[in-house]
């Protein structure tokens, strides 16, 4: 007789990005052992889960988090252990962090050895992003040792002058190393010049408190930063990632630049998806100080449509854990006051309701920047499908119930959502990381620090090496 399996959910409604069947899913270990088609009988399992009538997708891979962050004076308030946590009641069963130096004092590789460090009590898996703020003869030899760690990224700030900024020079120095190393450079685009400018001229007039902050980063600083960043990207052959892109014309300039022949890619976040600038004039405009801010209307409606057309390649929170107290204790000067969102645990819902019928269409586009997208981009190995190999990293909802947020119950070790009291669909009802079931309907059960740290390929190497994900990067 066959070893019963670890874990059967049985007739399931599986949905990857490349389409749907119904299936039963096989767990062995941490691992797929087999998808199966759900008219036959569904093998004996030491559990299972009878999942008719929902989709099974997989774990989410959340390619943009800030865990325990230091800023200047600010530092996030999590901690491995929280976020982590926070990112399995939200289906996100792999997050990737990045190394930031905090300061001068602090080299690109030893920020980045810090946090891998610090990620041995995740209880989800971890990936990393490198960072490099200031060039000095030693940068490359430290992305070298990143690389050989498996940290095949590096982001930059286009902004942010006197804390992690990196200047032009710096910037097409590193991605001259990341070619030369195989690997993709992140960048954060938003025109410095312009916002110090026009943060001024908003200071000199008495308006520079949070319910001014959209008024000071005009999307042209977002799409001229673009296009610079792009130019450099084709003078030195590199691949370059756009974070948080927040207007239509970031995303057009991407899009334009991929007909040319780059390898070029856009990410955006939920909260770009569902919030406009009129946040600002609201009871709590301190919910919402993020960099780049929320735009108007009429960009909202775009960027979602440039969404479902398939040219924004990630979905991402963006995740950073400030408290209200934080926010508030400079909420008059925005120069001063600490600026992120808390959205690890919310990312699948925001999304998903705004992507995906009750009826369940549109989930395969969905599943593609949730989770597809995200691993074949960043070479993160055996995540973004439920397939027979990959981990077994499997989240099962219903599209149809809905729940209404409630910032102060959920999980990020933080007081406020940025989506407090709406109502979405597609919270999770079970949620497995690593062939584990970690929340149920009896809640979470926590595995411990079971989470393993993700050596990733090599950008050009697995284009080159696998025509499956040649074909989807080059979509």
């Amino acid at each position: 007789m066959d070893e019963l399996a670890d874990l059967v959910i049985a007739d399931a409604t599986v949905v990857n990005a490349d389409g749907r069947r119904r299936s039963h899913v096989v767990v062995r270990g941490r691992h797929v052992s087999a998808v199966l088609d759900a008219d036959q009988p569904a093998p004996p399992a030491v559990r299972t889960i009878n999942a008719r009538g929902r989709l099974l997708i997989p774990g989410g891979i959340d390619g943009h988090c800030h865990v325990a962050q230091v800023t200047g004076q600010f530092r996030t308030l999590d901690d491995y252990k929280m976020t982590s946590t926070a990112a399995l009641w939200g289906g996100t069963t792999t997050i990737m962090d990045f190394g930031i130096p905090r300061d001068s004092s602090e080299t690109p590789l030893q920020a980045a050895r810090n946090k891998i460090g610090l990620s041995r009590d995740s209880r989800c898996d971890v990936a990393l992003h490198g960072s490099v703020v200031s060039w000095d003869e030693s940068v490359p030899s430290q992305l070298e040792e990143m690389a050989a760690l498996g940290i095949r990224s590096v982001k930059m700030y286009a902004t942010n002058r006197g804390t992690t900024m990196a200047n032009n020079d710096t910037i097409l120095r590193v991605m001259r190393e990341m070619v030369r190393l195989d690997g993709l450079t992140y960048i954060h685009a938003e025109h410095d010049s312009i916002i110090i400018d026009c943060t001024e001229q908003h200071a000199a007039a008495g308006e520079i408190g949070i319910r001014h902050l959209h008024q000071t980063r005009p999307e042209l600083a977002e799409e001229l930063s673009v296009k610079e960043t792009l130019a450099m990207a084709e003078y030195t052959g590199a691949p370059v990632y756009f974070v948080h892109q927040s207007t239509p014309g970031a995303v057009d300039l991407v899009t334009e630049a991929r007909s040319r022949g780059l390898m070029a890619f856009s990410e955006t976040c939920p909260h770009y998806l569902t919030l406009d600038d009129t946040v600002y004039a609201g009871h709590f405009p301190e919910w919402y100080a993020c960099c780049p801010p929320m735009r108007s209307r009429e960009t909202v409606r775009a960027v979602q449509g440039r969404m479902l057309a398939g040219a924004v390649h990630t979905i991402a929170s963006d995740h950073s854990c400030y408290d209200l107290r934080q926010k508030r204790e400079k909420s008059d000067d925005i120069r001063q006051m600490p600026h992120g969102l808390p959205g690890v645990e919310t990312r699948l819902p925001v999304a998903f309701t705004t992507m995906v019928k009750e009826n369940g269409d549109g989930a395969e586009r969905f599943v593609e920047v949730f989770s597809a997208g995200p691993a074949r981009i960043n070479g993160i190995p055996g995540k973004g499908a439920v397939a027979t190999g990959n981990d077994a990293d499997l989240v099962l909802l219903d599209p149809t119930e809905s729940r209404t947020v409630e910032g102060d119950k959920l999980h990020m070790g933080t007081d406020f959502s940025p989506f407090d009291a709406m109502e979405l669909r597609g919270w999770p009802q079970i949620v497995v990381s690593a062939g584990r079931v970690v929340i149920d309907e009896n809640g979470f059960h926590d595995p411990g620090p079971v989470g393993q740290f993700v050596r990733r390929f090599g950008f050009a190497n697995q284009v080159q090496h696998r025509p499956e994900i040649a074909a989807a990067v080059n979509a």
